[in-house]
């Protein structure tokens, strides 16, 4: 059988694979979508919790809005349209949540403000944790320090525009990561971060996950600021699914239960090989590209052989974990190095390494080999020849393609 595999932007690669050998493909489930418009509606004029945004702005006169990066799939764009019946776009200030991240480029910011951009763009401001004034709001039961974006401390209105789906350490994106890491100092998400070390900071896990409560504990310290929020839930062709508004944690509640009818997909059993593939724009580089390294290790069997496929379109992203993961070939050593010390970056060679413990960690991707090789990952230029070289190493083994692996968790069940 032949397989189209998505690869970048617009371009694709071709997988062909023996019957006998093919597990199935996954995705995030298919959901009934209806007029996005009317779902967008329909969430701002019925708040879950709270006033309707035109009472939220009453009186507002200093108004921010929080807003995803290009990184992320958020319909940011779709959700302005909408405001744009109701508000002056121009009255606010809008405030890119990039966390550690660098700033948008300008196909990025055309991608998240849409045909509001060029008039919008004087309001605009791209956070940056090293470099923005930052207002110390207290410190979190875990010790985590607050420091977020005066910007946004400033504003006697907030409303944060985000999407909700799994996340690898945080248990989904959305709501509280606006702040933290959206908006937050360089050291305060390092420091938050450090949490995602620990096993139990795990996809579509909330409750005892210390990432999830070390945010919501240092939540409590902007109680008091007026927030509005309007969580996207998306399809799997990134179509509207899903809008909840109105209180943060309310609407933040209601769109994680969306999120799994969505993105936890249920598989009859594990494979010996995964394919796990980042796509566009989730394949920005290898530090993003990791979420499908983590998803996929779900559905594979120890001793499997993991091939994640990502374009890395910008290189590396941050080279702190890979430079941890290249200073053993043993994984095992890479984590006893990595609990010595944490700074940020580490719990992506961390999360990692964990993988290589117990199974193969290969990847297609148009990153040098040789950096690939070093930090103990098996580099391909085709998934045709990463598949046949684990098929190689066991012709019985079947193959499950993770087709949105940045986002589509699988579970046995």
């Amino acid at each position: 059988m032949r397989l189209t595999i998505p690869y970048g932007k617009d371009d694709k690669q071709f997988l062909n694979l023996p019957e006998e050998n093919f597990a199935g493909k996954i995705y995030p489930k298919d959901v009934e979508v209806g007029d996005e418009r009317a779902e967008l509606r329909r969430a701002l004029d019925r708040p879950v919790a709270g006033p309707s945004l035109e009472k939220f702005l009453e009186g507002g006169k200093d108004i921010v809005f929080i807003v995803n990066d290009g990184t992320r799939p958020t319909p940011t764009c779709k959700v302005l349209d909408a405001l744009a019946e109701r508000m002056d776009l121009t009255n606010a200030r809008y405030l890119i949540a990039t966390g550690d991240h660098r700033a948008p480029t300008e196909g990025e910011y055309r991608f998240i403000f849409g045909k509001h951009l060029e008039k919008l763009r004087p309001n605009i401001h791209s956070h940056s944790s090293r470099n923005d004034p930052c207002v110390f709001l207290g410190t979190s039961k875990n010790g985590t320090e607050m420091l977020v974006n005066e910007m946004a401390v400033n504003a006697d209105r907030l409303v944060i525009i985000t999407s909700v789906e799994p996340h690898y350490f945080a248990g989904y994106t959305g709501g509280r990561k606006s702040f933290l890491p959206g908006v937050a100092a360089r050291k305060t998400i390092e420091q938050n971060h450090k949490l995602a070390m620990k096993q139990e900071a795990q996809a579509l896990v909330l409750e005892g996950n210390p990432v999830h409560e070390d945010m919501m504990d240092a939540l409590k310290v902007v109680k008091d600021k007026p927030i509005f929020a309007i969580q996207i839930v998306l399809d799997r062709h990134q179509n509207i699914y899903k809008v909840e508004a109105g209180d943060l944690h309310e609407s933040f509640a209601h769109a994680v239960k969306w999120a799994n009818e969505v993105f936890s997909v249920k598989i009859k059993e594990k494979a010996e090989i995964v394919v796990s593939i980042a796509p566009y724009p989730m394949d920005v580089d290898l530090y993003q590209s990791q979420k499908a390294l983590d998803n996929g290790k779900w559905a594979l069997k120890e001793g499997g052989t993991i091939i994640m496929v990502s374009k890395c379109r910008e290189g590396i992203g941050h080279d702190t974990f890979l430079q941890q993961l290249s200073l053993s070939e043993d994984p095992r050593k890479v984590l006893e190095n990595l609990a010595k010390e944490y700074k940020l970056g580490y719990h992506k060679a961390a999360k990692m390494a964990e993988i290589a413990v117990w199974a193969d960690v290969w990847a297609v991707t148009d990153l040098d080999p040789e950096l690939l090789k070093k930090a103990n990952i098996r580099p391909f230029a085709t998934v045709q020849e990463a598949v046949d070289a684990a098929l190689a190493k066991n012709k019985d083994a079947k193959v499950l393609i993770n087709m949105d692996g940045s986002i589509t968790v699988p579970r046995v069940g």
